[in-house]
């Protein structure tokens, strides 16, 4: 009894030891968001936020973030229930793709947007005989976030709809619903929760883009300049814009990502 006494007191000690190396990670992450706020002063937080360029990056960000994670959502939600639930040919070879914006350098998916949409690109030169310009527009804006946010809402969406049992839908079928009620009135409502908590994680990640937006889109004030951007011009000449800007992300992100987390295990989905 004392030998597994003391082998179990050795072994609570090392693990003490490795929980406090647990927190080197968070603390490393935390360190360089903490040095923001401790850069400025509320008053200044303020005033830097009020200015035309902050104010402009922000109102285009939320209306082009806004609209980029409703199309993921449109767009998505089939391709999610149709990986969930179906099993065909090529399909690994289609979730690998969808996964693919996650692994790849978003400057490079920006650089594939342009020869895909350029006036010289694949489909470009075609959309141009119609006077359809999409590179550095706000179009552009959302079709770069779209490509980078997309994976995130397609994987929520699909771990939600593998969730519901097909013996609910089937039930509900042998009610009379049709197909489609049946995935209004009983899927979609079942895995509204991962629905939700993947809606939230693609708008913060259209928030954070960058790369792709840039190669794409451009950096024009008041046209195509987000947020992010906003940071990288502000940097070039104003500090304590590029603070705000920055801070204002920041604390963007934070809440719906924190948002997400607690309605998904609030209704027990892991992310």
């Amino acid at each position: 009894m004392a030998f597994f006494r003391k082998a179990g007191a050795g072994n609570g000690r090392r693990l003490r030891s490795f929980e406090l190396l647990s927190f080197l990670l968070p603390l490393y992450i935390l360190l360089p968001l903490i040095a923001l706020p401790l850069a400025t002063s509320p008053r200044a937080f303020v005033e830097h936020l009020l200015s035309e360029q902050a104010l402009q990056a922000l109102a285009l960000t939320i209306r082009t973030t806004l609209l980029a994670t409703a199309i993921c959502i449109l767009l998505g939600t089939p391709l999610a229930y149709v990986l969930a639930r179906r099993s065909f040919r090529g399909r690994e070879l289609v979730d690998t793709c969808i996964d693919l914006p996650i692994a790849i350098p978003p400057v490079v998916g920006g650089v594939a947007l342009l020869l895909a949409f350029g006036r010289r690109g694949l489909l470009g030169s075609t959309l141009d005989l119609w006077g359809v310009q999409i590179p550095f527009t706000w179009i552009a804006v959302v079709m770069a976030q779209v490509f980078i946010a997309s994976p995130f809402y397609v994987k929520a969406a699909r771990a939600g709809f593998e969730t519901v049992h097909p013996l609910h839908e089937d039930v509900a079928g042998t009610l009379g619903a049709s197909p489609w009620r049946v995935f209004f009135t009983v899927t979609i409502p079942l895995a509204r929760p991962a629905l939700i908590a993947g809606t939230m994680l693609a708008w913060a990640r259209a928030l954070s883009e960058f790369g792709a937006t840039i190669m794409f889109a451009g950096n024009f004030p008041g046209r195509t300049q987000t947020l992010s951007l906003a940071v990288m011009s502000a940097m070039e000449s104003d500090l304590d814009t590029a603070v705000a800007i920055s801070l204002v992300s920041i604390l963007l992100a934070f809440a719906a990502l924190l948002a997400a987390k607690r309605y998904a295990r609030s209704r027990h989905v892991v992310l």
